[in-house]
């Protein structure tokens, strides 16, 4: 409930700002469990699934920004990553995109497609059929 409240309080923000209240209108948020909410999708499928799941803990000694050291203790380690894929790739119609840490290993399932990996940071991307031009 504390992190739906989190994400309620910087999407009603998000609408008031007038750069962005027209993609933040068309937001909505749904509390609860994310893989049971896919399961559960009855409306129509969304093209893509952007998943962020928690980055796994790491035993560098650089600190990671201060507020995601404040925001791990609150949801864990992201130990249903492999049902959250699953859920995404069974909904989405065209692709599912997954970030990860660039060293870090896939998430267990199918593996991805192509990979595009910046300075700390890689996009899984598992394809399953071809966005339209426009």
């Amino acid at each position: 409930p504390l992190i739906a409240a989190l994400l309620e309080d910087g999407l009603e923000r998000a609408r008031r700002d007038p750069d962005v209240a027209p993609i933040a209108a068309r937001m909505r948020l749904l509390g609860g469990n994310s893989a049971d909410l896919m399961r559960a999708w009855d409306g129509e499928a969304p093209q893509v699934v952007y998943l962020d799941p928690m980055f796994p803990h790491r035993d560098k000694s650089a600190l990671v920004k201060k507020e995601m050291r404040l925001f791990r203790p609150l949801v864990g380690d992201d130990l249903d990553a492999p049902a959250l894929l699953q859920a995404a790739l069974a909904l989405a119609s065209h692709r599912v995109v997954v970030k990860r840490p660039r060293k870090a290993p896939i998430i267990e399932g199918p593996k991805p497609g192509y990979s595009l990996e910046g300075k700390s940071s890689r996009y899984d991307i598992y394809p399953k059929k071809a966005l339209g031009k426009g």
